[in-house]
């Protein structure tokens, strides 16, 4: 979001397992965090969409219609609630946090990675949906709704986990999201004794 209205920042990156002792003395309870040049201080992810979205308008990333907005917002909410618990917690969990992670059981629980990848399967299809019969997710426009799901599926696609030849919709989404210059960054991002797909970087897959 920073990037695509074009804001200078700088980030800071933590973990949950390792926070840092300049995040701790700010004393919030979640991540992310936001801290904007006049000092004002954002926690969480949803308060920052719509902090950014009132305080910066220089690129409007909700929609002026209305039912616009409550349409981006609710495909957001769908990616940090209903996608998080069903598809991206349960595979982040076995594929990453118990490698890093302390004080959590670290036996293996392939089981969960069965049912995460079925589910998987049923958010593609209702991305599928959305992608053929919308120019952007949330509707005419690039918005929150392609940010939420991108950053999600990046994740995803970081591990190997989305069979991208099997939504080739989705597929075409993802690559124009790829080839934004606010996501170029991220496909940088790489996780020590944790390498990339093989595809993870390239904008024409």
């Amino acid at each position: 979001m920073l990037s695509e209205k074009k804001l200078d920042f700088a980030c800071k990156y933590s973990t949950l397992w390792d926070i840092g002792d300049d995040i701790l003395k700010l004393k919030v309870q979640t991540l992310p965090v936001l801290v904007d040049i006049n000092g004002t201080l954002i926690h969480g992810e949803s308060a920052i969409r719509e902090y950014l979205e009132e305080v910066y308008t220089t690129q409007n990333l909700l929609g002026n219609d209305s039912t616009v907005r409550a349409e981006c917002r609710r495909i957001a909410d769908w990616f940090c609630f209903d996608f998080y618990h069903d598809v991206y917690y349960p595979i982040i969990l076995e594929k990453i946090l118990k490698l890093f992670a302390k004080n959590i059981d670290r036996t293996p629980a392939p089981t969960n990675i069965r049912k995460a990848m079925s589910k998987l399967g049923s958010h593609m299809e209702y991305l599928t949906w959305l992608a053929e019969r919308r120019n952007w997710l949330g509707g005419q426009h690039f918005s929150v709704a392609d940010i939420y799901a991108a950053s999600f599926l990046s994740v995803l696609d970081y591990l190997g986990c989305v069979q991208w030849n099997k939504y080739e919709i989705v597929k075409e989404w993802y690559v124009r999201i790829k080839s934004r210059p606010s996501f170029r960054n991220i496909l940088t991002d790489y996780m020590p004794q944790i390498p990339p797909s093989k595809d993870y970087s390239n904008l024409d897959f």
